[in-house]
């Protein structure tokens, strides 16, 4: 995503907002867009963000020309933000957050930003401002491991677009489980990111359940004209909480004991909502917790070698044996 759905609809706001307006053509080649494309962002503007957006009849050949109504673009110019009588630690939260616009580094979004940030800056004491800078470095975003979405422009477009008008998608899905190539229906939720990732939760039209997909192994993608609404108390938020990592299922409850050199770091953190731990006299810890997602628990205790072992539950360590064999078997 990185903005570029963003852009797109400021881009097309400009154009609109011209004495002469735009046409679809100008829209498709300023936004790099397509003509489908096009339609959508102007649809997004219509029903999604209530721009009112009229329209000419072609003349002698010409495109029909599409332009902002002229009352609403007057009333849009006559905004005027009032003295907020910002307090210096509001002011200081602010330039911490503009350390993260480093994420549209380059882009038209980077430049309303410092705009923004420039017209801030007339209401600061002479000099605040260039001390203030320094408050964004407290705090670097890292980019290690961000997958590459260059190519999945379009594809995040229609999503965005299916999520705000609540409308159903056929997906052609990549499961690297199984390796398969996979179509169905889907009731696109929200976006989220993890770990440079960007995902998505959906529901899954034919069984009503709720699932994770990563949108660079989604293949094709097209919205179709049906409607849902959207899941009573589901709440992406909670769910993320409750998972041990990306993969989510049913609770568990397990008991792990690390070795004295890692309490420490264990105890530093909260690793579920639910846990509990006890020092051990040779300095060692039991961490208890109830979370989801046994997929990722295994391989966090694993990535701890012969410093973790799982205390429980029974079934889960005779699954923890049985990998240590073949890792074993891998070393001989």
């Amino acid at each position: 995503m990185r903005g570029r759905i963003l852009k797109k609809i400021l881009d097309a706001i400009n154009l609109l907002a011209q004495p002469t307006g735009t046409t679809i053509s100008s829209l498709c080649e300023q936004l790099d867009i397509d003509k489908r494309q096009a339609y959508r962002v102007m649809e997004t503007l219509q029903y999604d963000f209530g721009f009112v957006i009229d329209k000419d009849k072609p003349v002698l050949g010409n495109e029909v020309r599409y332009y902002l109504d002229k009352d609403f673009c007057k009333r849009l110019l006559d905004m005027k933000v009032a003295n907020l009588n910002l307090s210096l630690t509001e002011i200081i939260a602010l330039y911490f957050l503009k350390g993260h616009s480093r994420l549209y580094k380059g882009t038209d979004i980077e430049a309303n930003i410092n705009r923004a940030f420039a017209k801030l800056d007339v209401f600061v004491p002479e000099g605040l401002a260039d001390k203030l800078e320094k408050v964004k470095s407290l705090l670097i975003t890292n980019t290690k491991f961000v997958k590459d979405y260059s190519e999945k422009d379009e594809i995040i477009d229609i999503i965005t677009s299916a999520i705000m008008q609540q409308k159903t998608c056929n997906v052609e899905y990549h499961s690297f489980g199984n390796d398969q190539i996979k179509k169905f229906d889907i009731e696109p939720l929200t976006f989220f990111e993890w770990n440079g990732g960007l995902y998505i939760f959906v529901r899954v039209t034919k069984h009503g359940d709720i699932r994770t997909l990563a949108v660079e192994r989604i293949i094709n993608l097209s919205v179709t004209s049906n409607t849902y609404e959207y899941p009573a108390g589901f709440d992406p938020d909670a769910l993320l909480e409750e998972a041990f990592g990306l993969v989510y299922d049913d609770p568990l409850t397990v008991k792990i004991k690390f070795a004295a050199d890692h309490a420490l770091y264990i105890q530093e953190r909260c690793w579920a909502k639910n846990q509990k731990i006890e020092v051990q006299k040779d300095g060692s810890i039991i961490l208890t917790m109830t979370t989801s997602g046994w997929f990722d628990v295994k391989k966090w205790i694993l990535s701890y070698g012969a410093d973790a072992e799982l205390l429980e539950p029974a079934d889960k360590r005779k699954e923890l044996k049985k990998e240590a064999r073949r890792l074993a078997d891998l070393y001989k």
